[in-house]
């Protein structure tokens, strides 16, 4: 019987063969400095504090940062953003990154959306799910992040323990801190 022999290449060509899939796998927006907020909401006060808690805790993790509502009108509709006068004064800020924020769903797992769409289709999307619905335990949010029109990076994060929509802001605020810190760093 002849036993298979072990050399000191063979685990040196495992981990780097580990580290380059690693390598691979998007868990970073890389180079995120700025970005405009925008809360995919249908309720308003659900949208407004959605995109001020998101903004406040970028800007307080050294990323610029601005809410949609500071460009749009109260109840104007979000795909206003993509129309080439908004997209210009956007640009003459300094900003050149969009963050779309929504519900994915409630009380169960769900996977990231691999679908690829432009910032005006995302911006269409209409969205059926409040910040909190009655007797649901959990909420997960869909983070997509765009430049150049295009999808740069996609995060989810989901929110246990929640009985009512203040709980949901307050593990909202304090999940998205530690993910900014962790994964969506400006450097």
């Amino acid at each position: 019987m002849k036993f298979f022999k072990i050399t000191i290449k063979q685990p040196i060509i495992f981990l780097a063969i580990l580290v380059s899939f690693h390598g691979f796998s998007q868990k970073h927006v890389t180079g995120l400095t700025n970005t405009v907020v925008i809360g995919q909401f249908d309720k308003a006060e659900d949208r407004f504090s959605v995109e001020i808690n998101t903004t406040e805790l970028l800007v307080a993790n050294g990323i610029k940062a601005m809410p949609s509502l500071n460009l749009l009108k109260t109840g104007a509709d979000t795909r206003l953003l993509s129309t080439d006068s908004l997209k210009a004064l956007v640009k003459s800020k300094g900003f050149d990154t969009y963050l779309i924020v929504s519900v994915r769903g409630y009380d169960k797992r769900f996977q990231k959306s691999e679908r690829q769409v432009t910032l005006e289709e995302a911006l269409g999307f209409g969205n059926l799910f409040h910040l909190y619905r009655n007797e649901a335990t959990s909420v997960t949010f869909e983070f997509t992040f765009f430049k150049e029109n295009k999808i740069i990076f996609r995060d989810i994060m989901r929110c246990e323990g929640v009985s009512d929509r203040n709980t949901v802001l307050k593990k909202y605020r304090k999940k998205l801190n530690k993910r900014i810190q962790k994964n969506w760093h400006g450097k």
